[in-house]
């Protein structure tokens, strides 16, 4: 028994209602099926000046590194001062200042893996 009909749909007596909201997804993803003939191969010598940013990248994260450097080795006087003082606030905000000075670091060296890494994973979607 058909409760009610469209060009390329009905619902019946035994239609779930997971049928009822997937299927007007499943249309929509259709018409973007059709789109499926662009793509991207992104490539750094491509275009002119490319080196130069290439470069400016380089020297970006090498600044970054330094200035890390220097705010962990503030973050443990602070810490070190702090402790000695028995400032327990001046104790936690050089803490708080090491450690997110190692976070910095690991975040400014594993960066480019995963920028690479998640390029991979979206380029593999089809």
């Amino acid at each position: 028994m058909k409760l009610y009909q469209t060009n390329n749909f009905a619902i019946t007596s035994n239609t779930s209602m997971a049928h009822l909201f997937l299927n007007p997804l499943i249309g929509s993803l259709n018409k973007f099926y059709l789109l499926s003939g662009v793509s991207v191969t992104p490539s750094v010598s491509d275009l002119p000046g490319s080196n130069v940013l290439q470069q400016l990248a380089n020297g970006i994260a090498g600044w970054a590194l330094v200035l890390s450097l220097v705010s962990m080795v503030i973050g443990a006087a602070a810490w070190a001062l702090g402790a000695h003082s028995q400032n327990v606030h001046q104790t936690l905000i050089g803490r708080r200042t090491v450690l997110i000075s190692i976070g910095a670091s690991l975040i400014i060296g594993a960066a480019p893996a995963l920028i690479n890494f998640f390029y991979n994973a979206g380029s593999n979607i089809h």
